[in-house]
């Protein structure tokens, strides 16, 4: 694992960008420790960054969150600390779930505090989260093909299935999950032998289906639906990608490679943690 995340690093130099951006960037916040994810907290209208700090896949106890403010101020720069490397989030029940490699942290949203760990047994490399409209929260595993339940403090494996293929980002999309697939065959590079795209995964059936005309062409990481456009990041190169039912995935803008877990307002906005640059990225979509 090590290997593999060390990989990233030395690879994105010489990779490809997709072309020009279109969407229009708001804010940039800077100061953030490898930034992996951005969640929008709506209802302290704040926005919740994991910093990694370190070797993703390292209990280190280095890992930390911090809060900015939705206009890109910076709140708190050290809000949770305690953490190893935490990286994907979602919220439920007035708590936040932060994926940290083996283990989910459970904050208190009002207080701030670190109020218990989740361990997730079998778990190897827990990296996106989301909550659905039950307050279910999910998470993915993505060197094992999985995505675990947690139902309160008690996690379960939902799905293991090899068409998830590395699931890295998912998003709670009504009936369904949808998830970013980062591609089969990940090389020692991070590269992959067949690249990623989405998919969706049925949360009565757990069937999973692939995304007609969105398939093997990202390594995919985060992904956030707006109405009936999803959007994914591919870290790998930098590209934002929306996609419609029917459609293609069109590049809508274009970062240094390194852009992670997105969030959004639910209405126009995106929050793109840009985690080699250590910063985060507002763009409006209008």
């Amino acid at each position: 694992m090590k290997t593999l995340i060390a990989s990233i690093l030395l690879a994105v130099a010489g990779i490809v960008t997709a072309p020009a951006a279109q969407a229009g960037e708001v804010w940039r916040a800077g100061g953030f420790e490898q930034p992996e994810s951005a969640l929008v907290d709506a209802a302290n209208k704040r926005i919740v960054v994991s910093n990694i700090v370190g070797n993703p896949g390292k209990a280190d106890g280095n890992g930390y969150l911090s809060l900015l403010s939705m206009d890109g101020k910076v709140i708190a720069g050290h809000w949770v600390d305690g953490m190893d490397a935490p990286k994907g989030m979602a919220i439920s029940g007035g708590k936040l779930y932060a994926a940290d490699i083996t283990k989910v942290r459970v904050v208190d949203l009002a207080s701030g505090k670190l109020v218990s760990s989740i361990d997730v047994p079998g778990a190897v490399f827990l990296n996106d989260m989301t909550a659905d409209a039950s307050g279910k929260v999910y998470v993915t595993d993505m060197l094992a093909d999985t995505i675990y339940r947690i139902d309160g403090d008690k996690p379960e494996l939902f799905v293991k299935d090899a068409l998830l293929a590395s699931p890295n980002g998912v998003f709670a999309d009504g009936e369904r999950l949808i998830v970013a697939s980062w591609g089969k065959g990940i090389k020692p590079d991070f590269s992959t032998v067949e690249p990623g795209g989405l998919l969706a995964v049925d949360l009565s059936s757990r069937k999973v289906t692939a995304l007609p005309g969105a398939q093997n062409f990202a390594d995919l990481d985060g992904v956030v639906a707006i109405g009936d456009t999803i959007y994914a990041t591919a870290y790998m190169t930098g590209t934002l990608y929306s996609y419609k039912a029917g459609g293609a995935p069109t590049a809508v803008a274009q970062f240094k490679p390194g852009s992670a877990d997105i969030g959004t307002d639910g209405n126009s906005t995106i929050y793109v943690p840009l985690m080699n640059e250590g910063a985060v990225a507002a763009l409006s979509l209008d």
